[in-house]
This record gives C-alpha cells, structure tokens and sequence, in this order.
C-alpha cells in the first residue's frame, strides 16, 4: 500500500503538566484580580456613601426631649441653692424646637455651605430648655455654680467650659452629659440675673409628629421648678403656667 506523505508526519505530542498548570494558575490569578477589583469597588462605594450623603441624624421625640431638658435644669435649679431667685422675664424663654442650626449633610452639600443661610435639613430640630432667674447678686452665683459644678459632675455630667473668677465679665459653667447629645450652662448676666439652658443635638422626628401651625413639632407647656411656681409659699401653681396645650416653639422670641 502506498503512504502519503502526511501519513509519515508524527501527532504532536500532548502538552506537559507544567504548560497545563501555568495555564490555570494564570486563569486563577486573572480571576482573582478581577474579583480583588470588585471587592475593592463595592469596599470603596460603602465606605464613600455616608461621606457623599451625610450621616443620618439620630431619630427622637421632640415632646419627649423636652420633658428630659425640663429635668436636666431642674436639676440645676435644685443644685444652685438660691432659695431668694425668682423668675425672671427672658428671651427665648422656654421650650424651644428649632431646625435654623441642622443643616443638611454630606459632601453632596458642601456647595451651599458657603452662602449665608445653608438649607436646613427637613424633619430635623434640635430641643432646648431655656429660662432664667432674678435676684442672683454676683457674689451668690459664684459659690451657685460651684455647687452646681459639683452636683451635676456626680450624676455623669463632664465640665467642657468653667469661668468663675471675680475678674470676669461673666461667670460660666457648661457640661455635657456624654454619650447624648446634651449639654447644659449657667450664664450670669447684669442686673443679678443668671441663664439656666439645656439643649440637645439635632434629631430628626418621627413620622406623625404633632405640628403647630408654624410646620414646627408641637412641645408640651414648658414649666419652672415647683419652688419658682410659689408652690412653697403656698400660692397657686397654675398662675405662672402658659394655657393648655400651648406647646413652645423656636425663633419666636427676639433676644
């Protein structure tokens, strides 16, 4: 039988295991690469989400913020010891929810942090408990807020600010309560009258909050310590109260 010449030429040999090896490494290390990129993608994308939109605010009750402020500077008055103090006429007096310092967050944003009134964040305010007390001479409210250093620092409160010397222009003592948000100062001003002040950080209300006719949360009636009520000397406690339902809201008082 004759043979044609390609019957003469030899099949190629099989590719050695190394050359197959090589080949799946490469194919792993591609997949890998691949994967590693991916990875770093979404890694990246989670971790410049909060920085783009901004970090949530907390979520809180304004109603029940309030009454939390109400004790806050209760507990102040009941340190200060000024049996003689009254309640004095001020501004911004009260209980106060507000959303002029709650801006909107995030890089997204930054933009409109130049202009003169950045937009607030909808749905966001922050609490406060203001009022203030007459007939505090001086030389009373300096060993007043040293009392109330003392007294407010065993109950958790950490002293960020603290001015009472008698060659200031203003005694002042400010405390946080960490891990909340609160914060809480005494101000002396001319005149023998000192500022009592709660505020708490920012926090957005939840759905089906009650509004005033201003879109603002509505708060309960805001109070003074019983002893500045006249409760003590036996006068009636509804005199000083603001009528029912008279919830306090911001920005309605000049200073």
């Amino acid at each position: 039988m004759n043979r044609q010449p390609h019957d003469l030429i030899p099949a190629p040999a099989p590719a050695p295991a190394s050359a197959r090896r090589r080949k799946i490494r490469a194919a792993a290390a591609a997949d890998l690469a691949l994967a590693a990129v991916m990875g770093g993608t979404l890694g990246f994308a989670l971790w410049f989400a909060p920085i783009w939109d901004g970090t949530p605010y907390p979520v809180a009750d304004p109603a029940a913020t309030a009454r939390e402020l109400e004790d806050h500077t209760r507990s102040a008055y009941a340190a200060l010891g000024l049996p003689r103090a009254e309640p004095a006429d001020w501004p911004r007096a009260g209980l106060v929810a507000e959303g002029s310092d709650c801006h909107l967050r995030g890089m997204r944003h930054w933009s409109e942090r130049g202009i003169a009134y950045p937009p607030e964040a909808p749905g966001v305010v922050a609490v406060s408990d203001t009022w203030g007390l007459g007939g505090v001479p001086r030389a009373e409210a300096e060993p007043a807020l040293e009392r109330v250093r003392q007294a407010m620092t065993q109950q958790g409160w950490k002293v960020t600010d603290y001015e009472n010397s008698p060659d200031r222009h203003q005694a002042e003592l400010r405390l946080e309560l960490p891990g909340t948000g609160r914060t809480l100062s005494l101000t002396t001003y001319p005149g023998d009258r000192l500022e009592v002040a709660a505020h708490a950080e920012c926090a957005r209300y939840p759905a089906g909050t009650p509004l005033d006719a201003h879109g603002d949360p509505r708060l309960p009636a805001p109070s003074v310590p019983a002893e500045l009520r006249g409760e003590s000397r036996g006068e009636s406690p509804e005199e000083d109260r603001p009528p029912a339902g008279t919830g306090a809201v911001a920005d309605r008082n000049s200073p």
